[in-house]
């Protein structure tokens, strides 16, 4: 909440001292609680739509009408400017050109490097996750054999999923590091297996290689997150094969946990179609 704060205080401070009308599309970035201001453009953005569905709040059409002289008092007289209807909960995902790409490495950056992207609504966290992921072209299995490799940043959260994934049914597969930090949390892992190469590891590590499991469908979703960079990184080839293969990737342990949370939201509630209008109701748009 104090980090939302800082951003509400900068984003306020901007536009009001560049004298913006209207929308203005501010890009953060936040680490270890600093709040860093990138950009500021005095324009709407992609997420201005998004966060309208979600809130079902019309700001294109209020901002329009401020432009043109109309005060937000106004507005909320009339109904306009409402609180964001509530009961719900919203998850952007990008679409990325990956699979058009092989030999990019899909890992999430502070490029523009989506094509799109797609909006799952639905009443929990988990269940908006999961339809997302399909909206974007990554369906999460029901069921199979789930590899993970993990940075070291993204082990605790990362446990926590694998733990989800082992009580779903799922059989969890990981590399040496991973696995050993699993099984000291007491998660069952299913098979030792290495990266791309054997070499060196010993003769517990199973003969074939995660790229080989990708390659022949032996992995229903992969949970690779980025220890370094450079073409020649191990991750790299992993994620390459996955999206040769057209198998779901992850690459955060968040986005793993959010995973688990979708497929036990999903196993519980069979995912419903519903019109965004019914989440909107009586909301002036």
């Amino acid at each position: 909440m104090a980090t939302i704060a800082e951003l509400e205080r900068h984003a306020t401070n901007i536009a009001t001292e560049l004298d913006v009308v209207g929308l203005i599309n501010v890009q953060f970035a936040v680490k270890g609680g600093d709040v860093y201001v990138i950009e500021a453009n005095p324009r709407a953005s992609r997420t201005v739509p998004f966060v309208a569905k979600a809130t079902g709040v019309a700001l294109a059409k209020i901002a329009a009408r401020v432009m043109m002289g109309e005060t937000i008092a106004e507005l909320r007289e009339i109904g306009l400017v409402h609180p964001p209807v509530t009961g719900h909960v919203s998850v952007k995902e990008a679409v990325l050109p990956f699979n058009r790409f092989p030999d990019a490495d899909p890992l999430l950056g502070p490029e523009m490097r989506s094509t799109g992207e797609v909006m799952g609504i639905d009443s929990t966290t988990g269940l908006a996750f999961t339809k997302s992921q399909m909206a974007a072209g990554g369906t999460l299995p029901e069921g199979g054999t789930i590899f993970l490799s993990l940075a070291d940043r993204d082990k605790v959260v990362g446990i926590e999923a694998a733990r989800r994934f082992v009580a779903l049914g799922f059989n969890v597969i990981a590399t040496a590091g991973t696995s050993a930090a699993l099984e000291r949390a007491g998660v069952k892992v299913g098979r030792l297996v290495a990266k791309v190469t054997n070499d060196g590891l010993g003769r517990d590590i199973d003969e074939l290689t995660a790229v080989d499991l990708i390659a022949s469908g032996d992995i229903q979703l992969v949970v690779n997150s980025p220890r370094g960079r450079g073409p020649r990184a191990d991750g790299a080839y992993i994620r390459a094969a996955a999206g040769s293969a057209g198998i779901p990737l992850l690459t955060t342990g968040s986005a793993a946990l959010a995973a688990a949370r979708g497929m036990e939201d999903w196993l519980a509630t069979p995912l419903q179609v519903r019109s965004l209008q019914s989440y909107h109701r009586g909301a002036v748009v």
